[in-house]
């Protein structure tokens, strides 16, 4: 039997390129080929499972024959242990892939980027503070499969000293990370799921919202803010979510183009609500003559621009903190005496108080919750009535509302 001649490097040098692809042996699979523009291919040539198969390992002399031999070597020995060198090179190639991408920062960044398509963007604003300030500091430079639960346990600790709360958000933003990071293959297991939050993060007595119930003191707080001498912005805000129960968020990002003067009424897009179902129509509501009125007096200082009310720049849009501590110069930030309120207790307010007055139950329950956009929870029951339209019975218990307000009486 012949004996094969094997490559040398001054015979790949001499060899002459034709019109048509050419090859020379090497031995075990290994092959060189030559291709008619002169670029020299390393081809390693294999059977597996029955089938012919087929390798390269770039050219030469990038890869020089030495290493290309080395290189079929390894692919020798993955076939002895039943390993398709082409599967394993694949293999290979994603675990270095999902190694970069599972670096925390990126698994972050990715992960955000996911939230900020069903979150508000104050929220989602909120969120990245949290991992900017309070969680990069400790795993910046770890890999999702180098972090351990003493590291999460760690962060949570000393944030529970500052801020319960955001110790808790915490877990749950870390939680939620870690539960997309095991989907996309950058770790193994979600850590969290090994131990109980309220094992590190006992639960925190629920405190509502501060909302003024009473009569005497609401109608005090209305002559208030009808006479406040700050901002008309500062002012008309006030007015309006005493008329208008609106989410902070919603109210202070509102928009001129949501207000339709002739249907004398209120559309925020349901993507900018707190629930986003796409299933569910855009919040809609009814503004009663005092309302439109207070619009009125607005649209003179604000309307040729995009939003309703304008903070300290005029340009954009109003800090919810701004009218909280307007509440709080008005005098209204003594809880124990029932007279602190900040914008989202006015909410409360309007709940509690459409509850008391409506002594002859004309408006249901169903009705007064939608009116906050309140839905049910449960998805089945929402699935029968996402669709529902409240707009016409919603005029009713607005204008009760308004004609309520205006009607108080200083004792």
């Amino acid at each position: 039997m012949a004996k094969m001649n094997l490559l040398t490097d001054l015979a790949i040098k001499k060899v002459k390129v034709e019109s048509k692809e050419t090859y020379l042996n090497d031995g075990a699979g290994l092959r060189l080929c030559i291709k008619p523009n002169g670029n020299k291919v390393w081809e390693f040539r294999y059977s597996f499972e029955g089938k012919r198969r087929k390798t390269t390992f770039k050219t030469y002399p990038i890869v020089s024959l030495s290493n290309a031999r080395k290189k079929r070597d390894k692919c020798i020995e993955l076939l002895i242990n039943d390993i398709d060198p082409i599967e394993h090179k694949r293999n290979k190639k994603k675990e270095k892939i999902l190694d970069e991408k599972g670096n925390f920062l990126s698994v972050v960044s990715e992960w955000l980027e996911k939230e900020a398509e069903r979150t508000m963007a104050s929220t989602h604003k909120g969120k990245v503070k949290v991992f900017e300030n309070d969680i990069y500091p400790f795993l910046r430079n770890k890999h999702m499969n180098q972090i351990e639960i003493n590291d999460i346990i760690k962060i949570i600790e000393v944030k529970k000293l500052q801020a319960h709360e955001v110790a808790s958000k915490i877990y749950n933003y870390l939680d939620n990370l870690f539960r997309f990071a095991v989907l996309r293959g950058y770790c193994e297991r979600n850590l969290l799921s090994d131990i109980r939050k309220s094992d590190i993060i006992r639960a925190k007595e629920v405190k509502h919202y501060s909302k003024i119930t009473d009569e005497q003191i609401l109608c005090e707080l209305r002559d208030l803010i009808y006479n406040y001498n700050g901002s008309h912005s500062l002012r008309n805000v006030l007015k309006f979510v005493l008329h208008v129960p609106l989410r902070a968020d919603n109210l202070c990002t509102m928009e001129w183009n949501y207000i339709d003067y002739q249907e004398k009424s209120l559309t925020i897009p349901r993507e900018r609500m707190k629930v986003k179902s796409k299933n569910l129509n855009d919040f809609k509501l009814p503004l009663t003559n005092e309302v439109i009125s207070i619009l009125e007096e607005q649209r003179l200082f604000t309307g040729h621009q995009k939003y309703v009310f304008l903070g300290t720049n005029n340009r954009n849009h109003i800090n919810k903190e701004s009218p909280n501590r307007a509440l709080q110069r008005l005098g209204f930030n003594d809880e124990k005496r029932g007279r602190k309120i900040r914008l989202h207790g006015f909410r409360g307010t309007f709940r509690s108080m459409i509850d008391t007055l409506d002594i002859e139950n004309k408006f249901s329950f169903e009705l007064k919750e939608r009116v906050l956009d309140h839905h049910e929870q449960n998805e089945t029951v929402r699935a029968y009535n996402h669709r529902a339209d409240y707009f016409k019975q919603f005029i009713p218990l607005m204008e009760f509302w308004s004609d309520y307000l205006l009607s108080l009486e200083s004792k």
